[in-house]
C-alpha cells in the first residue's frame, strides 16, 4: 500500500475481494481492459491478501455472442491478467435470483408501500412522462404504476398484462433514508438523493429476466466481493444497488468502491462495442503485444508518464489510487495519434 493511501473498511474481513465482470456480449476493448486492469492491480496491490473473482454476466441472454466468454478468458490470460477460483456464470444462478427477489417481494417501506411492485409501463410510456436524464443513461422512473390500487394491479394482473417488477424507494426526498452515500476512492464522497436522482429501477424484466442491478448485487454479496472497480458511469447505479444490497444483507461488510473516468474514442464518444471501438481480435491480428496494450491502459490509469510497453506485474510499482483522484476527467485515446514508436507495432 503506497502512502496516503486509503485503507479498506472491510469490518471483520481480512482480504480484499474484487471482480473482473466482462459481459460476453463481444470481444473486449481497450476501454474495457482499462477496467479489468485497474480492478486486477486495485486487488494484486493488496500481495497475498487479495483475492480477484472472474465472473461473465451473460444474464442477459439476447445480447450474449457465442464463444465470447472463450475469447474474454483468452485475452485476459494472454495480457497476464489472472484470477482466483472458479469462473462464475450469471446465466447458471438464476435459482438465487429467484430466491433473492423472493426476499424482496416479503419487505415493505416504513409507510406500508410494498417493496417490490409490478410495472405495466412500456418504455416509450417511461420516456414520454419523464425528465430528460443527466447523460449517464439513468432514466428516473415518475412512478406511474407505483400508485395502482391493489384491484386494478390484481385486474391487469389476471389479464395477463405484459410487466416489469420494479424495487420502490423511499418517496419522500426528506426521509432518513432517502439518502445513499459513500465514498469513492476516486471521486469522493458520494450523495444521491434516491426518489429524485435514482427512482424506482426494474429488478426483473418484463421478459422475465432479472435485471443487472439485482444480479450483481446478489453475486457480489454471495462472492463476497468488498472492493469493486467500474466506469464513472455507474456511479448512480452504487446508489440503488447499495438500496438493494441493505434489504437483502443489512449487517453485510461495507464495499468499497473506485469508479474509473471513462475512455472517449477518436468519434468523442465512449469507448463501446456497439461504436466499433478496437478491440482486442483486431489489435491481436494487427500484431499487438500484451505489454504494448497494457502499456496503454497504465498510461491510461496515470501509472506511466507516456505510453510504453509494459508488463501488469510492471505496472504495479507505480500504481495508487491516488493518482486516479488527482486526474478524474474522461480520458481521449486516439490510437493513430500515439508518438512513441515502441507502442506502436507499424511503426
Amino acid at each position: 500500500m503506497h502512502k496516503g493511501e486509503p485503507r479498506v473498511d472491510q469490518g471483520d474481513q481480512a482480504k480484499v475481494v474484487g471482480r473482473l465482470a466482462p459481459s460476453p456480449t463481444g470481444r473486449m476493448h481497450l476501454g474495457n481492459i482499462y477496467a479489468c486492469l485497474a480492478a486486477w492491480l486495485g486487488v494484486r496491490s493488496q500481495g497475498s491478501g487479495g483475492v480477484l473473482r472472474l465472473r461473465i454476466e451473460d444474464i442477459d441472454a439476447p445480447r450474449v455472442v457465442k464463444d465470447a466468454d472463450r475469447w474474454i478468458m483468452d485475452d485476459l490470460a494472454w495480457l497476464g491478467l489472472d484470477w482466483d477460483g472458479e469462473v462464475v456464470y450469471q446465466s447458471q444462478r438464476a435459482d438465487a435470483y429467484s430466491q433473492a427477489l423472493q426476499q424482496l417481494e416479503s419487505q415493505r417501506l416504513i409507510g406500508g408501500q410494498p417493496l417490490i411492485y409490478p410495472c405495466f409501463c412500456s418504455r416509450v410510456d417511461i420516456r414520454a412522462a419523464s425528465a430528460p436524464n443527466e447523460g449517464d443513461g439513468f432514466i428516473v422512473y415518475p412512478g406511474t404504476c407505483r400508485g395502482l390500487s391493489p384491484q386494478v394491479v390484481s385486474e391487469r394482473l389476471a389479464q395477463g398484462q405484459r410487466h416489469s417488477l420494479r424495487i420502490a424507494v423511499p418517496d419522500q426526498p426528506d426521509e432518513s433514508d432517502a439518502i445513499c452515500c459513500f465514498d469513492d476512492l476516486i471521486f469522493g464522497p458520494q450523495s444521491f438523493n434516491l426518489p429524485r436522482q435514482v427512482g424506482d429501477v426494474v429488478v426483473r424484466r418484463s421478459d422475465g429476466l432479472v435485471s443487472y442491478q439485482l444480479a450483481v448485487t446478489v453475486d457480489d454479496l454471495a462472492m463476497g466481493v468488498n472492493q469493486i472497480v467500474r466506469g464513472r458511469d455507474l456511479l448512480r447505479s452504487t446508489a440503488i444497488q447499495m438500496w438493494i444490497r441493505n434489504h437483502l444483507q443489512p449487517q453485510a461488510p461495507r464495499v468499497q468502491y473506485a469508479h474509473l473516468p471513462l475512455i472517449d474514442g477518436v468519434d468523442g464518444r465512449r469507448m463501446s462495442k456497439r461504436f466499433g471501438s478496437p478491440d482486442l481480435g483486431l489489435l491481436r491480428r494487427d500484431g499487438w503485444t500484451a505489454k504494448q496494450v497494457l502499456g496503454i491502459c497504465g498510461w491510461l490509469l496515470g501509472i506511466l508518464d507516456c505510453p510504453r510497453p509494459a508488463s501488469a506485474r510492471e505496472l504495479l510499482d507505480g500504481f495508487t489510487w491516488n493518482t486516479l483522484a488527482a486526474d478524474r476527467k474522461d480520458r481521449h485515446l486516439d490510437l493513430s495519434k500515439l508518438n512513441v514508436s515502441d507502442v506502436r507495432p507499424d511503426l
